[in-house]
């Protein structure tokens, strides 16, 4: 007689009453059935631990969102698969999808924006599991030429408890989706937000460490001796490359043009109207900057429709951060000395409120750099004056004296000597004696001309004029400048004054057959110009032309104009204009 075993109350009291009140054949497939749905469990759950780590094997960014999408159509058998990263804003701002083909996407239109159901996710986010989302109360439907859909499963993914997107799944290949297939997409999403997170912190380190090489790169330029035009261009450069802007403006203020803001360098597509144009009062984010003396973030430049006509309407999303800080060089007004712009086109993605403190901090090393570099340039400037002072002390103090005691010495010598041929000799070695002593103290009046002085001086445009007009013949004329001709000739003056002294000295090489020339230039009350030759003297022909044009222009300053026969040979041209 068969016992009965007591069944002990627990949560497998049904399944074993279930099981005993069975035939052999019913238990046997009863069994079969729960082995299958333990092999399904497992096989789902190796799946679902081969998604996870799929979708952590990598720290790219966007190659991570495109696992986790890849990894959730696999894992429930979906057709169609999608993650919407949130915006700012609220919106989706990055849409990345898998099941629909390009051709197909492209004639779709622009991409969900987070409107309809998938706007459900965002204002409320839990999961989302439909049998027909047509049926939803906030299904707006499809576009034009997008696939039919039915079955929905939506899940939101976290990053350190704040919603970083939804995962929307779609058309499950057999059926609907089940429970069970929302607690496996559940558990992907949080594993995801885990590798999200992992592959921002990992894009941020690497973005930061450009940025950090960005502005190394500038301080070394610049220090290294670049003009300051070449290192803006490529402070806009690695604005646009790092930034992932379309477009990178350098705005400064000219010196010495208070209240003027120009584009001073660019990078990226830019109309050519907006080089060097205004650009204060045309943009009011660069006049908020230059105002508070902070960034700046804009989902569009010109966001007012009465501004589509600006040469820069066409573009959207802008970040503006300014470029010199207090450390470096701000005005004393508190105003930045400069803003650095970046622009992406519109309806591009908006630049993020992470990237803000990158351009920022990069603006502020590269207003640093150019900071440094400005004071380093004046420091070299500064050592090659006083090395040239101390040539000019030397050439002074020494060479001259030297040259004046030899001359002394053979002035000296002429009179013991009774041979005519010798005293012609000496006397011709003491007069290029002092010609020396003349040349090389005009090359000391140089050596203390500021070097950025030196295309507009004066006294270098005379001396340079001499020169050409002499020709590269053997007749050096010999230069004798006194006076403060830099300070005390008006510009117009000094045009006609290198306009005299080319026809002048000029006649005076070509047309006189001279073997010597002496050039005076005296500013005192007047400026006053000789060239004395030892010529056959002047063409007649020259003098009815070329010297009548040197008298009106005497006569246009004030002054006066004489050409006069030497004693000895040789002719004298005097033009003279009154400074005072």
């Amino acid at each position: 007689m068969a016992r009965e075993i007591p069944v002990e109350p627990s949560g497998d009291a049904p399944v074993h009453a279930t099981l005993s009140g069975l035939r052999l054949d019913e238990l046997l497939g009863e069994v079969q059935d729960r082995l299958a749905e333990i092999v399904r469990t497992r096989d789902r759950l190796q799946g679902l631990l081969d998604a996870v780590l799929a979708v952590a094997a990598g720290l790219e960014l966007e190659t991570t969102l495109q696992r986790i999408v890849t990894a959730a159509t696999e894992l429930v058998d979906a057709r169609y698969g999608a993650l919407g990263v949130l915006g700012a804003g609220g919106g989706i701002s990055r849409f990345v999808h898998v099941g629909i083909d390009e051709e197909t996407r492209a004639r779709m239109g622009h991409l969900p924006e987070g409107r309809g159901l998938l706007g459900q996710l965002i204002r409320d986010p839990r999961p989302l599991r439909l049998a027909d989302l047509t049926a939803h109360a906030a299904s707006v439907g499809f576009p034009a030429n997008h696939p039919p859909m039915r079955t929905f499963l939506g899940v939101p993914v976290r990053v350190r408890d704040e919603v970083f997107g939804n995962l929307y799944l779609t058309e499950k290949r057999e059926g609907e989706f089940t429970a069970d297939d929302e607690v496996v997409v559940r558990a992907l999403a949080a594993a995801a937000g885990i590798a999200v997170d992992n592959a921002r912190l990992f894009e941020q380190t690497r973005l930061r460490q450009r940025w950090l090489e960005a502005s190394s790169e500038i301080t070394t330029e610049l220090l290294s001796g670049a003009a300051t035009e070449d290192a803006l261009r490529l402070i806009a450069r690695r604005a646009l490359e790092l930034a992932r802007a379309d477009c990178a403006l350098i705005v400064l203020r000219p010196a010495g043009q208070e209240g003027c803001w120009r584009v001073a360098a660019h990078a990226g597509d830019l109309d050519a109207d907006v080089l060097g144009g205004p650009v204060t009062t045309d943009l009011p984010l660069v006049a908020e900057v230059l105002t508070g003396g902070a960034p700046v973030l804009a989902a569009d430049l010109l966001p007012d429709d009465g501004d589509r006509g600006h040469p820069l309407a066409g573009w959207g999303p802008a970040l503006a951060v300014p470029l010199v800080s207090d450390r470096a060089g701000a005005t004393t007004s508190g105003v930045p000395a400069g803003v650095v712009l970046a622009l992406r086109r519109r309806g591009a993605e908006p630049f993020l409120p992470d990237e803000v403190p990158l351009l920022a901090s990069f603006a502020d090393q590269a207003a640093i750099a150019l900071e440094l570099a400005a004071k380093h340039h004046a420091q070299r400037e500064l050592d090659v004056l006083a090395d040239r002072d101390r040539i000019a002390r030397d050439l002074h103090d020494h060479v001259i004296q030297r040259l004046f005691a030899t001359g002394l010495g053979l002035q000296g010598t002429l009179r013991r000597s009774a041979d005519a041929e010798v005293r012609r000799r000496i006397q011709q070695a003491v007069e290029q004696l002092d010609q020396t002593v003349r040349e090389i103290r005009t090359s000391i009046f140089d050596l203390h001309t500021p070097p950025s002085e030196e295309e507009t001086s004066l006294r270098r445009r005379l001396l340079d004029v001499i020169s050409e007009a002499s020709g590269d013949g053997d007749l050096t004329p010999a230069v004798r400048v006194s006076g403060p001709v830099d300070t005390l000739v008006p510009a117009e003056l000094g045009q006609h004054a290198v306009a005299v002294l080319r026809e002048a000295v000029s006649n005076a090489v070509r047309h006189a057959r001279a073997s010597t020339v002496d050039v005076i230039v005296d500013a005192g009350d007047d400026l006053v110009l000789e060239v004395v030759d030892d010529g056959v003297g002047i063409d007649p022909a020259v003098a009815r032309s070329g010297l009548r044009n040197l008298e009106q222009r005497a006569n246009e300053c004030g002054g006066g104009f004489t050409v006069r026969p030497e004693p000895g040979g040789g002719t004298r041209l005097r033009w003279q204009a009154p400074l005072r």
